[in-house]
């Protein structure tokens, strides 16, 4: 339940307190001075502080409130307080809301005022710790992976990546196809690493294949190998990929490439690990764990019939869908400080455009990106200019309406570090607001 601690000397005033507060339920916790106060901050849950500036009889100063307010502060640095002063202490309660007070309210105070301001400050702080709560967890989960499996070095730094990277892990261990979808560029191969290196044959060969770079009428010779004049060309028998990655992992990239002749013979392989070399009788048996991966639509081609249902349902016992770099842009920085030289470094303004384009050729457009600029900028500050972003896919790095620094900041600390609620605050979308979190190197994990 919502809770909030009254302390004041009087008691007129925390019983009048304590009966509004009831009446829309809000729990009341009362102290009659600063050190019982302190004592039930320290064994009890509290959301807000609502404390008076005097205590002692015949005391005027305000010193008093100020010490509890520094002591709050000190042992509870987000706990909201809201102050009651009389008006001769109007210019100390200023002063303190400038050092993170939430609010004050002048005796004899408004019910209604007094109670919306209340109900602000609780959502907010019931919104910070969900937030806190969700920073927490999910640094944990990452230190958790990182400690317990084999990442390659992949370096991310979003939610997104972050429940991918669980779910190949996760996976790793268990000895069945994996189906790694998404975009051109966006990182299949790195994900097929991670599943085979944590997987029980980690040890043994992962041997890639990229279905789309080789021409159709050699496909099946490189996967399956072929017979000396099995092919023209073929002067001399050769061993395909099944066979060289027998005991480990097979990476099939871009298998909506695959022949229908080829989908036939690795469905076969897929069931039975038996198969024949192109030109040949004899059935060779081996024991390999396939990942596969693709940007195609595979149902719409399974629809134009040029992809086998049965085949796909096999690949597919488990997908991995990794997202395009523009729905992580978490990673963007991260990944070009990581591209980058030790001797070169980014402009504010190169890393505001890096955060406003939307990357369609995703890391590997990234990485080529960052390293055209290496070679243009020499010792110097990379710019906007040494990037070469298209003009007509970037958007401007930065707008004049932009809101300086220090309003992202209040808002960020008003909404509790939620996002959303920040930019709905400052007019931006959440996206929009993220970008500038970026640019101004603003943090948001604790």
């Amino acid at each position: 339940m919502r809770t909030v601690l009254i302390i004041d000397d009087q008691s007129a005033v925390r019983d009048a307190l304590s009966l509004l507060l009831s009446l829309h339920e809000i729990r009341p916790l009362t102290a009659t001075m600063p050190e019982e106060g302190l004592a039930l901050l320290a064994r009890e849950r509290v959301d807000a502080v609502i404390a008076d500036m005097n205590f002692s009889a015949d005391t005027t100063s305000g010193e008093e409130g100020v010490a509890l307010f520094h002591a709050i502060r000190a042992r509870h640095p987000d706990l909201p307080v809201i102050l009651l002063t009389g008006w001769s202490h109007l210019e100390t309660a200023v002063q303190l809301v400038k050092a993170g007070a939430a609010d004050y309210m002048s005796k004899p105070w408004d019910d209604a005022k007094l109670l919306a301001t209340v109900e602000n400050l609780l959502e907010l702080s019931e919104n910070a710790r969900v937030a806190a709560n969700t920073r927490v967890t999910r640094r944990r989960r990452r230190e958790a992976l990182e400690r317990d499996y084999d990442l390659r070095g992949i370096v991310f730094a979003s939610d997104e990546m972050l429940r991918v990277l669980e779910l190949a892990c996760r996976v790793a261990r268990a000895d069945v196809p994996v189906l790694v979808t998404g975009a051109n560029g966006a990182g299949k191969e790195r994900i097929a690493e991670i599943v085979h290196a944590n997987s029980a044959v980690r040890d043994k060969p992962l041997v890639t294949v990229n279905c789309g770079a080789l021409p159709s009428e050699l496909i099946e010779a490189e996967l399956f190998g072929a017979e000396a004049g099995a092919f023209t060309g073929a002067a001399r028998a050769r061993e395909g990929r099944f066979e060289a990655a027998n005991g480990g992992t097979l990476f099939l990239d871009e298998i909506g490439n695959l022949p229908l002749a080829g989908q036939m013979k690795l469905l076969r392989a897929l069931e039975s690990g038996e198969f024949e070399r192109l030109g040949s009788t004899r059935t060779r048996k081996v024991k390999v764990r396939v990942i596969s991966a693709t940007n195609a639509d595979i149902p719409v081609m399974i629809r134009d019939g040029k992809f086998r249902q049965d085949l796909f349902y096999r690949l597919n016992t488990i997908e991995i869908a990794l997202p395009p770099l523009s729905d992580r842009p978490d990673d963007i920085l991260p990944l070009a400080e990581y591209f980058l030289d030790d001797d070169a470094v980014l402009s504010d303004q190169a890393r505001d455009a890096l955060l406003d384009y939307p990357w369609p050729g995703n890391v590997r457009e990234l990485k080529n990106t960052i390293d055209r600029a290496k070679l243009l900028c020499g010792r110097d500050e990379i710019t906007v200019a040494h990037l070469g972003l298209s003009a007509v896919l970037a958007a401007p790095a930065r707008n004049l309406d932009d809101p300086p620094r220090e309003a992202v900041e209040e808002a960020l600390r008003k909404a509790g570090g939620v996002i959303s609620r920040a930019a709905r605050t400052l007019g931006l979308s959440r996206q929009a607001l993220y970008r500038r979190v970026q640019r101004y190197g603003i943090p948001t994990e604790n």
